[in-house]
C-alpha cells in the first residue's frame, strides 16, 4: 500500500471510476465540443454556433441538503439530475441555450460504485438539457468527510445571442404569466422539510402517507429537479418570450420579482395552478403558513414564463404540442406606489 493510500486516498479508485462513467460522458456529446474525458480542461469551441454576437451566461449551484436524503435512502443515481437542472434552468432564464457543465463530487471514501451512480445522474440531465458533461472532479477527503458522505456542486456554461437576452426591462405591465409545473420540491427548502419530517417528527422514508397519493416520503422529496429547456428554449428563439423566472430557493416571493423592473408588479392568482401533494403534506406536517409556504417552496411552479397577449395562443399550443402542462397563474400590471412587487388574489 502506498504511503497516500495509507492516509486514505485511493488514486486506483479514482482511475476505476473514470472507467466507468466514460459510457455516460460519451452520451452527452454535442456541436462544440472538443477532447475528450481525462484532458487538464474542457474544451468547447463557440464557433461551432454560428452565433453574430455571442454573449456567454454561466451558473453554478450545488443540491443542498437534498444529498442528505439521498444518502439516507442509499439512492444516488438522481440527485445528478437536481445539480445540473439547477444550474441549466438558471441560464436558461437569462435566454441562453446551456452549452456544457462540470461537476464535482467531494467525498470521504471513493467508492467508484457510487460515484459512478452519481455521475449517471448528472449525464442524464445533461442530456434532458442537450449539454455536454465535459469534464469533473471526484475530491477524495477523508478527514472531511465521513466515508459515506458526499458533496456535490456543478458549473455550466450557456450562450445567446446578445439581443435575444432575457433582460428585466424586457417585461411590460399587461404581459401574462404563464406557469409550467414543477416535479416537485426540486432542489430547495430541504433544511425545512428534514426539520419537520426527522426533528418535529419521526417520519419514514418508506411510509406512504395517504397525502402522497401512493407515494412514499422518499419518492417524493427525492423527486429530481424538472429541466425546462427542450420546452422552454424553442420558445425564447421564437421571441414569444419576454421573461422568465426559475422558481428556486426563496419561492414565488423571491424569484419572481427577479424577472421584471421595480416599475411593475405581479398580480398571482390563487388556485390557478395545481399545488402538488407533497407541499399540502408538508404544510400539514409543519403547520405552516401560507407566507412560509411562499417564501420556501415553489409550490408546484418551477417556472413562469411572462408573454405578451397577442403571444400566448401560439406559445401554449407549441407547449401542448410537446405535452407540456401549463397554467395561467396571473399578469404584469404598474407598480403601485408603496406596494410590492408581487401580491396575490
Amino acid at each position: 500500500m502506498s504511503r497516500y493510500a495509507d492516509a486514505g486516498v485511493d488514486v486506483n479508485a479514482g482511475y476505476e471510476l473514470v472507467r466507468q462513467i466514460k459510457d455516460n460522458v460519451k452520451s452527452t456529446a454535442r456541436l462544440g465540443v472538443m477532447g475528450g474525458l481525462g484532458s487538464f480542461g474542457g474544451m468547447f469551441d463557440l464557433s461551432e454556433l454560428q452565433l453574430k454576437h455571442p454573449v456567454l451566461v454561466s451558473g453554478t449551484d450545488g443540491v443542498g441538503t437534498k444529498l442528505m436524503i439521498a444518502q439516507k435512502m442509499n439512492k444516488h443515481d438522481t440527485i445528478g439530475i437536481d445539480c445540473v437542472a439547477m444550474c441549466v434552468n438558471d441560464i436558461l432564464a437569462q435566454g441562453a441555450e446551456p452549452l456544457y457543465f462540470l461537476d464535482y463530487i467531494a467525498t470521504g471514501k471513493n467508492t467508484p460504485e457510487k460515484m459512478a451512480q452519481i455521475v449517471a445522474g448528472v449525464a442524464e440531465g445533461c442530456r434532458q438539457a442537450g449539454c455536454a458533461l465535459i469534464g469533473g472532479e471526484t475530491a477524495e477527503m477523508p478527514d472531511m468527510y465521513d466515508e459515506d458522505e458526499y458533496d456535490l456542486a456543478g458549473y455550466s456554461t450557456g450562450a445567446a445571442e446578445k439581443e435575444n437576452l432575457l433582460t428585466s426591462d424586457k417585461p411590460k405591465a399587461g404581459d401574462v404569466l404563464i406557469g409550467l409545473p414543477s416535479s416537485g420540491l426540486h432542489s430547495n427548502g430541504f433544511s425545512l422539510v428534514r426539520q419537520i419530517l426527522f426533528k418535529d417528527h419521526s417520519v419514514k422514508l418508506d411510509a406512504e402517507p395517504v397525502e402522497l397519493e401512493g407515494k412514499t416520503v422518499g419518492e417524493a422529496i427525492l423527486e429530481p429537479t424538472k429541466i425546462y429547456v427542450k420546452a422552454v428554449l424553442p420558445l425564447i428563439r421564437r421571441g414569444l418570450v419576454d421573461g422568465v423566472s426559475h422558481i428556486t430557493g426563496g419561492g414565488l416571493i423571491e424569484n419572481l420579482p427577479r424577472m421584471y423592473s421595480d416599475d411593475l408588479q405581479a398580480e398571482i392568482m390563487l388556485g390557478s395552478w395545481k399545488v402538488l401533494p407533497v407541499f399540502r403534506y408538508l404544510q400539514k406536517m409543519g403547520e405552516l403558513a401560507e407566507d412560509d409556504m411562499r417564501e420556501t417552496f415553489n409550490l408546484g411552479l418551477g417556472m413562469i414564463l411572462a408573454v405578451k397577449p397577442e403571444n400566448v395562443d401560439a406559445l401554449v399550443g407549441l407547449l401542448e404540442d410537446e405535452n407540456e402542462s401549463w397554467y395561467k397563474v396571473g399578469q404584469l400590471k404598474k407598480r403601485p406606489d408603496g406596494e410590492e412587487k408581487i401580491i396575490f388574489r
